[in-house]
C-alpha cells in the first residue's frame, strides 16, 4: 500500500521555523527518522520512506501555501493514488499549541492551503492532521502570528509535539484513518 503525505508550508528560508510551516517540520522529522532525503521534484520536494510493507511518499509543496492543491493534484496523479490515500499535515489556529487532531474529511476552516487542495481535488474527503498552533495574537495580527516563529515556551515542547504528529501519520498508513483517530484524538 502507498500513501501521499503532504506537509503544508511555504518554501524559502524566510518561512523556515514558522508556525505556518509545521507541515514541513513534521515531514522533515519523518524523513530524518527513516534516513530519507528530500529532492526537488515538480511542484514539490519529495522523499520516500518504506515501513512495514507500506510506502510513504512525502511531499513539501514548493508552490506556496495558497497553491498547495497544484502540487497535491500532480503527485496524486503521478503516484496513481486516490484522495483517501492522502494525508495533509497542516497548522490549525483553532487548536491549542501542540494538540494533534486527525480527521477523515472536512472543510478548509479558513486555511488557504486546504482550500486550494479541496478546490483542485474537487472533494473534502481526504484525511488530514491538524497541528494546533494556538491563537495567542491580538486583533488583526493573525497573519503576523502564523508567519511568526515559535515562542521560547513553545520551543521547549515542540520536538515532542512533532514526534507525536509523525507517529499519528504513520499510524494512519499502518492502521487506517479510523483507528489512527481513535488512538490520537483522545490524547
Amino acid at each position: 500500500m502507498k500513501y501521499l503525505i503532504t506537509g503544508l508550508g511555504n518554501p524559502g528560508p524566510e518561512y523556515a521555523g514558522t508556525r505556518h510551516n509545521i507541515g514541513f517540520q513534521v515531514l522533515d522529522h519523518l524523513a530524518s527518522t527513516f534516513d530519507a532525503t528530500f529532492t526537488s521534484g515538480r511542484y514539490a520536494d519529495t522523499a520516500r520512506i518504506k515501513h512495514k510493507g507500506r510506502t510513504f511518499v512525502l511531499i513539501k509543496p514548493q508552490t506556496f501555501m495558497n497553491l498547495s492543491g497544484k502540487a497535491v493534484r500532480y503527485w496524486l496523479d503521478q503516484e496513481d493514488l486516490v484522495p483517501e490515500q492522502l494525508m495533509v499535515v497542516t497548522d490549525d489556529l483553532a487548536l491549542p499549541f501542540g494538540k494533534v487532531r486527525l480527521r477523515g474529511s472536512g472543510g478548509a476552516g479558513g486555511h488557504n492551503g486546504l482550500s486550494s487542495i479541496i478546490e483542485l481535488l474537487g472533494t473534502e474527503a481526504f484525511p488530514r492532521l491538524r497541528f494546533g498552533i494556538g491563537s495567542d495574537f491580538g486583533r488583526g495580527r493573525q497573519s503576523e502570528y502564523v508567519l511568526g516563529t515559535w515562542s521560547a515556551t513553545e520551543k521547549q515542547s515542540l520536538d515532542d509535539c512533532i514526534e507525536l504528529a509523525a507517529k499519528a501519520v504513520m499510524q494512519f498508513g499502518l492502521l487506517g484513518i479510523a483507528q489512527a483517530m481513535n488512538g490520537f484524538n483522545k490524547r
